[in-house]
Order: C-alpha cells, then sequence, then structure tokens
C-alpha cells in the first residue's frame, strides 16, 4: 500500500521505471566499455578521466591538481596520487605555474597524448555506435513526458 502511494503522489509507472532502468543498464554500459578500454592500455578509467579533462581544456589554459580534483569530483590527496601515477608513467607533467609559483600545473606529455587519443577514438567510435539507441530513448521519454501533461 505505501508503495503504490508513493507512487501516485510522484506519478510513476512501470514504464518510469523501465525507462530509468534502461538508461541506467545503457549508461553502465558505456561506462563499463570505458573500463575495459583503459584497462586494455594500462590505465584506470579514472586515469583516462583525468587525461581527457587536462586535454579538454583549451590550449594555454592551466589546469592545477584542485581544478582536476574538482572536474573529476575527487579530494585534492586523491588527485595528488592520480597525477603520481600518470607522470610516474610519463602522460602527464607538472610545471611550475609562471604566474604563482606556489601552484603547479599539469599538462599531458606527447605519450600521453598518443595514449589519450587512442582511447578518445575508441570511446567516440562507441557513443557514435550506441548514439541512435541513446537518441530513441530520450525521444520516447520526451513523448512520454508530453503525454503525462496533457493527462494532467
Amino acid at each position: 500500500m505505501q508503495l503504490k502511494k508513493a507512487e501516485r503522489r510522484y506519478k510513476l509507472s512501470t514504464q518510469d521505471y523501465a525507462q530509468v532502468a534502461k538508461f541506467r543498464h545503457a549508461l553502465r554500459g558505456f561506462l563499463r566499455f570505458g573500463e575495459e578500454a583503459a584497462a586494455q592500455a594500462g590505465l584506470t578509467s579514472q586515469h583516462y578521466q583525468a587525461m581527457l579533462v587536462l586535454r579538454a581544456c583549451p590550449e594555454g589554459e592551466p589546469i592545477t591538481i584542485n581544478d582536476l580534483a574538482q572536474q573529476l569530483f575527487i579530494k585534492h590527496n586523491s588527485a595528488v596520487g592520480l597525477v603520481d601515477r600518470l607522470a610516474r608513467e610519463g602522460l602527464v607533467a607538472r610545471e611550475h605555474s609562471t604566474a604563482d609559483r606556489r601552484k603547479v600545473e599539469l599538462r599531458l606529455t606527447g605519450r600521453g597524448r598518443q595514449v589519450l587519443a587512442k582511447l578518445a577514438a575508441m570511446h567516440r567510435n562507441e557513443l557514435q555506435r550506441i548514439g541512435p539507441m541513446f537518441k530513441r530513448f530520450f525521444a520516447e521519454l520526451s513523448r512520454s513526458e508530453r503525454g503525462k501533461a496533457r493527462r494532467d
């Protein structure tokens, strides 16, 4: 009885639950793909994500460890450990900031750019493959929401 009351309150149907479950499954599938691709390159998914953050930043715009921590939703000390590993692997370099010598800025090395380019291309291809499925999902979700709005 409690469950039905909550479902009525939030206007949830079995189809709503199925949509959320389907989306989470598809999203988790993409994340799993990324974890496996990173592992094949000898990295963790988090290492790949960190490198992606560095490369996605416009040229000449510095990224600090604190910036990286914020982008990855991790603590500063966790970001330090992440950068330590990437630096040991020769994928990331630390440089003192020219604007503030107390700060350390991060950049990908040439090797880091090569590894990242290969992984990013694999991810782009996977997104192109699954994109139509996500497009259909969001179209169905929009139709469902419009239908609910008309009934209300």
